[in-house]
């Protein structure tokens, strides 16, 4: 599965610097000289960073291949991606990246199937997009009092629901 880690921003001085919006919670690591990024639109990349560094808070990249400001300008709007596989997990057992939850089967303590997660939103409160077999979706809040058990390997999420969270 392909994650976006960024997305291109316009143009920056004349050597062919990019801004970029990061979407990563490791920039250092997926932007650093010589990381190879997939890209969407697919025929653009892959694109491989040469230089990076930041200028009033934002993050400037300088990809090989686009010396120039008008080189760089036809990257606007390209999306940065890596291969979920090539992302490690977290190794804290209370954390973990979106894409080891997205697939995981939603059952209640009693067993019940729920539904697939098929999303993890971050707006406030983070929430499960967990799609039921009928085909509605059910927002659970991910917070201990009521998603109990995370079990990544057995491929499944436990949820102890309070009355009317899924109805």
């Amino acid at each position: 599965m392909l994650l976006a880690v960024g997305r291109i921003g316009r143009a920056h001085g004349i050597r062919g610097e990019v801004s970029v919006e990061i979407r990563t919670d490791d920039p250092g690591a997926r932007f650093a000289p010589g990381s190879s990024l997939a890209t969407d639109p697919e025929g653009v990349g892959p694109l491989t960073v040469e230089t990076v560094r930041t200028h009033t808070g934002r993050l400037l990249v300088g990809f090989a291949g686009y010396e120039d400001r008008s080189a760089a300008e036809t990257l606007r709007g390209t999306l940065l991606l890596v291969d979920s596989a090539d992302i490690p997990p977290t190794g804290d057992p209370e954390e973990f990246h979106d894409h080891e939850l997205i697939g995981l089967t939603a059952v209640t303590t009693d067993g019940a199937e729920v539904g697939e997660v098929v999303d993890v939103r971050h707006s406030g409160q983070d929430l499960l997009v967990v799609r039921r077999s009928d085909g509605g979706d059910v927002l659970v809040p991910f917070v201990g009092a009521i998603v109990s058990e995370i079990d990544v390997p057995g491929g499944r999420v436990v949820i102890d629901p309070p009355p009317g969270l899924l109805e």
